[in-house]
């Protein structure tokens, strides 16, 4: 049997409003304030009006342009991708004002490049989103781009320049003594935690560590963090690296993936023998990781939660527009969610 479609009156119920109302949104939106028309087009989507698409459209001119660019690491990493499809339902589902999104993968993320392409991307944005390491080149770049009267926000990673540079991400120290407070309720006996990150110049990522190091200082001194091992997000990398630690430390309890390359260190996690009571950490919820804590090659996986980003992302760039060069950064420090085998 097939489903009825919501009609008029069907909207003008869930939104609380007159049919009257819903009809003058469609055909006289002016005439309507903006709370009542925001709440009817949020009431269509929910219930799948079939005339959402000339709801939108009837009150379009009506609502504010942003123009936001967001610019990721390399497309095919799925972390990125999962981000870029959460960014563009988060701009196509906004009601209150319309986004005009350009959003963009890099494959080289050397410094120049990202500074050359945030350059490009300030000529048609009035805001952009960045994930990258902190590099002199990128500062300058965004001090540029800030003085042309570009609002910047980084992403995922946090990042300075002389002038004010938004954050939209974690609080990575709060994640990373998380990271340790897991292996050491979770480890049957204190020994050596191997440590691979993607860069050293992701300040995330430096957080991260140093967060992690911090609880074992305060809380637990039996355990020995070894130095860090950079991935460069390369999974081939960290493949190697992983099968590096167990040559070299036969006595490792755990393995703490703190950036880039995590397939390439379940790889090698699994065709090593399992170790009774081994712990692995990671990071952002996604099939492989899905799979690796299913069948116990990853103990926890520490994640990003992606429609919260995606949304604050844009909230966070259209503040920052708004407030001007002089108006102060904004900061979001997301809650993190925490997955094991037993909560996918």
């Amino acid at each position: 049997m097939t489903a009825r479609r919501p009609t008029i009156p069907d909207l003008a119920a869930a939104a609380g409003v007159s049919v009257s109302t819903v009809n003058r949104v469609l055909n006289q939106p002016e005439s309507v304030r903006k709370p009542t028309r925001d709440r009817v087009l949020a009431a269509a989507h929910d219930i799948g009006f079939y005339g959402l698409g000339t709801l939108r459209h009837s009150v379009a001119g009506l609502r504010k342009t942003h123009r936001l660019g967001v610019l990721l690491h390399q497309k095919g990493r799925r972390f990125y991708d999962n981000l870029a499809r959460a960014i563009r339902e988060a701009a196509e589902g906004r009601i209150e004002d319309q986004v005009e999104l350009t959003l963009e993968h890099l494959d080289d993320l050397s410094p120049e490049k990202i500074a050359e392409r945030l350059l490009r991307m300030s000529q048609s944005c009035e805001a952009i989103a960045v994930v990258a390491a902190q590099h002199p080149l990128v500062s300058n770049a965004l001090d540029e781009v800030i003085e042309k009267g570009v609002a910047v926000a980084a992403l995922i990673a946090p990042l300075s320049a002389r002038n004010n540079v938004s954050y939209v991400g974690l609080d990575n120290w709060k994640v990373g003594r998380t990271a340790a407070w897991a292996f050491d309720k979770i480890s049957r006996e204190p020994g050596k935690i191997g440590i691979l990150l993607g860069n050293h110049r992701y300040r995330n990522q430096e957080m991260n560590e140093s967060g992690f190091r911090s609880y074992f200082r305060e809380h637990n001194t039996a355990f020995t963090v070894l130095e860090p091992l950079a991935t460069y997000e390369s999974a081939t990398a960290a493949r190697d690296l992983v099968d590096q630690l167990f040559h070299q430390h036969p006595d490792l309890c755990g393995l703490y993936v703190s950036g880039g390359g995590i397939t390439g260190a379940m790889t090698a996690l699994r065709a090593q023998e399992k170790r009774e009571g081994f712990v692995t950490v990671g990071y952002e919820l996604f099939d492989e990781t899905r799979a690796a804590l299913s069948d116990g090659t990853l103990t926890m996986v520490i994640s990003h939660p992606m429609a919260r980003l995606a949304q604050e992302t844009l909230n966070t760039l259209i503040m920052a527009k708004s407030a001007g060069p002089r108006g102060g950064a904004q900061r979001v420090a997301l809650e993190f969610d925490i997955y094991t085998s037993e909560n996918l």
